[in-house]
């Protein structure tokens, strides 16, 4: 498995698991709670393994910036909740990614990226991090 399988899926919370491919969309196993869902085609779905963060100067994978969460936290859950206000949100994002573009990643940005974080820290899949960097050198 990659982060090529998880997907975040517009109006539902968390992250989802890949499980197959219908003709009228996916069928997606909740990482929350084990569910599974069908999606349509027509939904917003976005695989981790294409979400990319502004910086002032290119975009950053997603993947990479989990990566250095991963480093900054030793691998734990994160020392800040998703729930945090503004100001501790972006104070935390600098120390991850000192030149991200504060115009274009709002707060809610942050807390998405925190809870996913989270959320894989959670079901032991940041392993997936490192198989996506080994395969990029």
């Amino acid at each position: 498995m990659s982060l090529e399988s998880i997907l975040a899926i517009a109006q539902k919370p968390g992250l989802f698991k890949l499980v197959t491919q219908t003709r009228g969309g996916y069928i997606a196993e909740s990482l929350l709670d084990g569910k599974r869902i069908s999606v349509n085609l027509r939904s917003n779905v976005s695989l981790l393994s294409e979400i990319a963060i502004y910086t002032l100067t290119e975009e950053v994978p997603l993947q990479k910036v989990l990566r250095k969460i991963k480093e900054k936290e030793n691998g734990e859950t994160t020392k800040i909740n998703p729930k945090d206000s503004k100001d501790i949100l972006e104070e935390y994002f600098f120390e991850v990614l000192p030149d991200y573009d504060e115009d274009r990643v709002y707060p809610s940005d942050i807390k998405k990226i925190v809870r996913w974080y989270n959320i894989l820290q959670e079901h032991k899949m940041l392993d997936l991090l490192e198989e996506e960097s080994n395969e990029e050198e």
